[in-house]
């Protein structure tokens, strides 16, 4: 909730006139120069009467003294590309006299539609009115909304003012999620199940780690040699299972991409990048989000953080990444590194000679590894040229990764993300899939 500014001086209030007030401030100048001319005091009269009605609605206005607050809030704050969201604004008089005719206006980027205007009557003292409106965007991004603007007007017509609030807000828009199905993955169990899991109750007494007792807390769980020490009521922790790691590699280089907005093949593995590790998070792994410049969402793989938590903060990276201009996976490499275990799921575009050799090295810093290699040249409207068979450079690409030890996903224009993911369970027990660049390189 933020408060308007109140506009002052005599040239704000003339640069608020409108065309009714200027047109009758011209007419009243005009018939005081006749009237002088001429020698008319009636004339005068009216010339005065008319050039005086706009400046006393403009000093009118200057001096009006009744306050508002305005609000916003939005739902949801983080829309789905294509999904609409719904702005709610709240005008609230917070002075003791009422309000005269209000108009509302927002500041909304182009994108997101028209600009919302609404007109308000009169508002009681310490009364309020909220109107809403709706807004929607196809491209993912961060889009800021405000600030509200509020134009005042008198009951003339004569002179229109503006205030303007402080207060604005941001409105996400990711990408959209599509569900995946549950699939068996190849080296899954090497990551994940009973195995994993390690309870406090296999430790002594003086192995365990207690904490501080909260409220709630099961008293049968107090720990009393660490409460003699420390002084306070201490309890044992509760059992710790070690969640398995899971890293979504995606591709942003520009060179290695196709097409333009929406429908180009980097929105394609945006997209991809969300469903895939969105998935892995409800699954239980501890997911982070890698970028081929070496940057990650940082906190995504915080073993404090809730599902939904870390799905927020991977899907807030991707509505606002953008093309790298870097020429290779290097940097990823050395993140990889220092703790590349656990399953590695990439989202690759146009690959060279080099970046496959560095591809095929860091499959052995993984557990497990995952790549939707895609055909980028069917997202610039050569789809129709290419038989179902891939060329022979992709061909030798996807031998040369699955060679490697990776599972790899071919993807071309059109291709949904949830039908590739059912396809990673039959390459995972070594079965080919079928269709178009499949069924010619299937492992």
């Amino acid at each position: 909730m933020s408060k308007a500014d109140k506009p002052s001086g005599l040239r704000t209030g003339l640069q608020g006139l409108t065309t009714r007030g200027r047109s009758f401030l011209a007419a009243g100048i005009t018939s005081v120069v006749c009237a002088y001319v001429f020698g008319q005091e009636t004339l005068l009269q009216v010339g005065v009467l008319l050039a005086a009605l706009p400046l006393c609605a403009a000093a009118l206005l200057l001096r009006t003294r009744y306050r508002v607050a305005g609000g916003r809030r939005l739902s949801p704050h983080r829309a789905t590309a294509g999904q609409e969201a719904r702005v709610h604004l709240r005008l609230d008089n917070v002075s003791r006299v009422p309000t005269g005719l209000l108009l509302l206006e927002d500041q909304v980027p182009y994108v997101l539609g028209p600009r919302p205007r609404f007109v308000l009557d009169r508002v009681e003292p310490h009364g309020f009115r909220e109107v809403s409106y709706r807004v929607r965007s196809d491209l993912r991004g961060r889009y800021p909304l405000g600030p509200l603007q509020l134009r005042v007007a008198d009951p003339f017509g004569m002179c229109e003012l503006t205030r303007s609030f402080v207060a604005s807000d941001i409105l996400t828009v990711v990408p959209q999620v599509q569900p995946l199905p549950p699939v068996r993955l190849a080296g899954e169990s090497a990551g994940r199940g009973e195995s994993n899991t390690h309870t406090l109750a296999l430790a002594g007494d003086d192995d365990v780690i207690p904490r501080e007792y909260r409220h709630g807390d099961d008293l049968r769980r107090v720990h009393w040699k660490s409460t003699a020490r420390y002084g306070e009521l201490m309890v044992r922790r509760e059992e710790q299972p070690l969640r398995a790691r899971a890293t979504v590699l995606l591709d942003t280089r520009e060179f290695a991409h196709r097409g333009s907005g929406p429908a180009s093949s980097f929105e394609w593995a945006v997209g991809c990048a969300a469903s895939v590790g969105v998935h892995l998070l409800e699954l239980g792994y501890r997911t982070r989000l890698l970028t081929d410049t070496g940057s990650s969402v940082a906190g995504a793989e915080s073993s404090a953080a809730t599902v939904g938590e870390s799905a927020g903060l991977l899907l807030d990276a991707l509505a606002v990444v953008e093309h790298s201009d870097g020429g290779g996976f290097s940097r990823a490499e050395d993140v990889l590194r220092f703790g590349g275990e656990g399953l590695l799921v990439a989202v690759l575009g146009d690959l060279d000679e080099d970046q496959l050799t560095r591809l095929c090295k860091l499959r052995r810093r993984t557990g497990s590894a995952i790549a939707f290699v895609l055909a980028v040249e069917t997202w610039s409207g050569l789809r129709a040229i290419l038989p179902n068979a891939p060329d022979d450079r992709t061909a030798r690409r996807i031998r040369l990764l699955r060679e490697a030890g990776w599972t790899v996903l071919p993807a071309v224009s059109g291709d949904s993300v949830p039908d590739l993911w059912r396809l990673a369970d039959r390459f995972a027990q070594g079965s080919p899939a079928r269709g178009p660049y499949r069924d010619e390189v299937g492992s």
